[in-house]
């Protein structure tokens, strides 16, 4: 029994330092969350004057490979087997963000001929879980979806389609991504509003993009303003190491409400 409390005791321990080191190199971690067979969670970077570097989701490989694909879609909607909410560290509140969204969508969703492949959706929310988990279906009130942030808010080259999805918002999608030129859907950047403002930024990443790339670096279109002051991410990343994949926000840059 002594020699088991000792193991137990050391392995505390180890874990414990394992935080402090990570702590003390400006990385903190969220709280892990069960992926079906896996798990995933959500970490910040700050640098030492206190600035955010880097914002991302971790999964595990073994969250990767047991996500159920194909079936019965659940459409935007996710099902609540296939929905979770991400807490970020409170050092993350230097970043206009609050939590993040995470939804699998097993058969994809509509437009199906160009978004029905497997794929998260990653809502990094401004609004908090009950703000969002307020917002109605569309086709039950439709004024606030159709209560639109001034196009100064949106990068350029972004329209809305129409219409909204509930505890989410109205969307907005980029004309020059590849899967609007007759390209398969990959990765994609979204944003999102409600009640005239900015709701969400939300890559959009298939499953297949996410096991096959290690190393792959993108810009994120920027708005003339924003809304909130704050931390802003330039850059999305997905990179693999230790039996993760990470989609990482990179490239802050400060921005005063305007």
């Amino acid at each position: 029994m002594k020699k088991i409390l000792v193991v137990a005791l050391a392995a505390i321990s180890f874990a414990s330092c394992k935080k402090d080191d990570l702590e003390r190199n400006g990385f903190y971690k969220g709280p892990v969350v069960s992926v079906h067979g896996g798990k995933a969670w959500t970490w910040v970077q700050i640098s030492k004057t206190g600035n955010p570097e880097k914002l991302a989701v971790a999964f595990t490989d073994e969250a990767l490979s047991t996500v159920p694909v194909g079936g019965n879609g659940e459409g935007h909607g996710h099902g609540m087997e296939n929905s979770w909410t991400l807490k970020f560290h409170p050092k993350a509140s230097v970043t206009p963000f609050n939590h993040l969204g995470l939804g699998w969508n097993p058969t994809g969703h509509e437009p199906e001929p160009i978004y029905g492949k497997p794929h998260f959706d990653l809502h990094f929310y401004l609004p908090t879980p009950q703000e969002i988990d307020a917002i109605p279906p569309y086709e039950v009130d439709s004024s606030k979806f159709k209560n639109w942030p001034a196009p100064t808010y949106f990068p350029a080259t972004y329209f809305n389609p129409g219409g909204g999805v509930p505890k989410m918002g109205a969307h907005w999608v980029d004309v020059t991504s590849s899967e609007f030129a007759g390209q398969p859907f990959t990765q994609t950047f979204i944003f999102g509003a409600y009640d005239g403002k900015i709701s969400f930024y939300e890559p959009m990443i298939t499953l297949e993009f996410l096991k096959n790339n290690s190393n792959f670096e993108r810009t994120i279109p920027q708005p003339a303003k924003v809304q909130k002051t704050g931390w802003y991410p330039t850059k999305m990343r997905v990179v693999k190491h230790d039996g993760l994949t990470e989609v990482v926000l990179d490239g802050f840059t400060f921005r005063q409400q305007s």
